[in-house]
């Protein structure tokens, strides 16, 4: 994948925290609240014109941090400012501006589109939100080439979502995110709810609009398989956390913190040889809860090679372990949990 400029960030992620208030019954104590820690102390620049992967569990905090992003959610804590401007200070006209330039595509096909509006109103309706192409049959024609850009049919422009398969409905949510024409494009889980072999046709799509367009994205999945395919640098998430963040090249062939390496350990690879020699690293037990999280590294609890150093104090700072290459573990090294092979 080739090297984007690495000059001013679009997007500057810094400490960004977010914490949601839980209920514990109706006579609970409001001086005893207990909070879900979905986000903790997560920083990340993202250049114009490149994918930023965001992988981990189910749970992690990949899908809060997007939202944030986009202040669909206000931050507890932290700073996100999008192209030189802080998002969590706008007002209604800033922040109405900014999303034109920061858009979103959700996870599920079938839920993100409106039931009773034809596929033209829904990809034309960012347009008249923000008064672009204010004459009818000019945004008419504009909608139809980018149906036909998004490979969907422009004659079918006025049939409803349910006419339509996932991966077409997906295509919608594309063709409707890439209508104002933004700088960036927050995708959650586009693809994991569809078809592996459409799955294929979606990431090719998104790869060939942003070399068209220029846009970045912030791609978050669960799947390192299809992260690696089009991202240019990846973050690993857990419990909120940010664990390692490196190019993706680097991140795969030498992961330095072992809960990479164990994600990494799972991905299966086309060749039954390759896969049958390769060793599973299986992590014990499950993630803690992120209402209670672990004192420390919040991976010590599952991690092969926990010392007591691990448990105590504070969660291990993210620091620079090779150019450009960062970790947040106290043993970070490459290929940490010995006798494991991650070759992919």
């Amino acid at each position: 994948m080739a090297e984007k400029n690495q000059g001013a960030s679009l997007l500057h992620v810094e400490h960004l925290t977010k914490e949601f208030p839980v209920e514990a019954g109706v006579f609970a104590s409001r001086m005893n609240k207990k909070r879900v820690h979905a986000v903790e102390d997560v920083s990340f620049d993202i250049y114009p014109g490149e994918t930023f992967g965001l992988v981990g569990e189910s749970g992690c905090g990949k899908s809060t941090t997007g939202r944030t992003i986009m202040r669909l959610t206000n931050p507890t804590s932290g700073k996100v400012v999008f192209d030189g401007k802080d998002v969590a200070k706008m007002n209604k006209k800033e922040l109405k501006e900014m999303r034109r330039n920061m858009q979103f595509i959700f996870q599920d096909p079938y839920a993100s589109l409106n039931p009773r509006m034809t596929i033209g109103e829904i990809v034309s309706e960012p347009l008249q939100i923000h008064n672009v192409m204010p004459d009818a049959k000019e945004r008419l024609e504009y909608v139809r080439s980018l149906l036909d850009i998004v490979g969907l049919n422009p004659e079918h422009i006025n049939r409803y979502p349910h006419e339509f398969s996932g991966g077409q409905r997906q295509r919608v949510g594309i063709a409707r995110a890439f209508a104002l024409k933004p700088k960036l494009i927050i995708c959650d889980e586009p693809v994991s709810a569809l078809d592996v072999s459409i799955q294929a046709q979606v990431l090719n799509l998104l790869s060939d609009l942003q070399k068209e367009y220029g846009t970045a994205y912030l791609f978050i999945a669960h799947d390192l398989s299809v992260v690696q395919h089009i991202s240019d640098r990846v973050a690993v998430m857990y419990l909120g956390h940010m664990m390692e963040n490196s190019d993706w090249k680097t991140l795969y062939d030498e992961p330095y913190h072992p809960y990479t390496q164990a994600l990494l350990s799972a991905v299966p690879v086309p060749d039954p040889d390759v896969q049958r020699s390769r060793k599973r690293i299986i992590l014990k037990g499950d993630p803690p809860s992120p209402i209670e999280p672990p004192a420390g590294c919040p991976f010590h609890t599952r991690c092969p090679i926990a010392q007591d150093v691990c448990a105590s104090g504070e969660m291990p700072e993210l620091r620079e372990v090779k150019p450009g290459h960062f970790c947040a573990c106290h043993f970070a090294a490459p290929n940490p949990i010995k006798g494991a092979s991650v070759e992919l």
